[in-house]
């Protein structure tokens, strides 16, 4: 019992913080709302259903987590906004201080990333 309490409230946990980061999202450019969304329906999902029902019922954010869930589909300006993101990211890296590492692998891991993204379905 104290198991099920504790991973019901893990999940929950998991979704609220998804859902308060998915919020800022909305208002602070850079930050993702969409993936945090999906992230917060999911674990809602597994601890917290009558959050779940609401994000899949919410006017905004309900239409692209069904469409994610239906047909894992992406729409296409999100497809052209993430491309163009990860690009501006892997330019401002490039430019930086960062450590060589981290300019010689976050590049490929984004190049796939997107070669992923552009592989979804639009709908």
């Amino acid at each position: 019992m104290m198991l099920k309490l504790l991973t019901v409230s893990c999940w929950r946990f998991l979704a609220g913080i998804s859902l308060l980061l998915g919020l800022i999202g909305v208002v602070l450019p850079g930050l993702p709302t969409v993936p945090f969304l999906l992230l917060s329906a999911w674990s809602a999902g597994k601890g917290w259903p009558r959050l779940e029902i609401w994000l899949l019922a919410h006017p905004s954010f309900g239409p692209p987590l069904k469409r994610w869930r239906e047909h894992g589909a992406v729409p296409r300006k999100a497809k052209y906004m993430a491309a163009g993101m990860m690009s501006l990211s892997v330019v401002m890296l490039l430019l930086s201080p960062a450590p060589f590492l981290l300019k010689l692998l976050l590049p490929p891991f984004l190049c796939c990333v997107a070669i992923w993204l552009w592989r979804r379905p639009e709908l």
